[in-house]
């Protein structure tokens, strides 16, 4: 059987975030995969700004015309 769980590592020892459902001693294998910490996650805002894209700042507030050619309902 194959399972794939998150633990934290306190210096010393694993220590699974959720119970596991294995008798006491029982030999397991297991692969370490480092997972990212979510605060060192980009901001989404730092991200797009670094994109540096160009085009009209009214994207936003005029969408359906810029996807559709369509109006805004403002200015039907």
């Amino acid at each position: 059987m194959a399972k794939s769980i998150e633990a934290v590592f306190d210096g010393v020892s694993l220590r699974p975030t959720e119970p596991l459902e294995l008798p006491p001693n029982a030999r397991v294998r297991v692969t370490i995969e480092s997972l990212r910490t979510p605060g060192k996650v980009a901001p989404f805002l730092r991200t797009a700004r670094a994109l540096a894209l160009t085009g009209p700042r009214d994207r936003s507030s005029n969408l359906e015309a810029y996807l559709y050619g369509r109006k805004a309902d403002s200015e039907r």
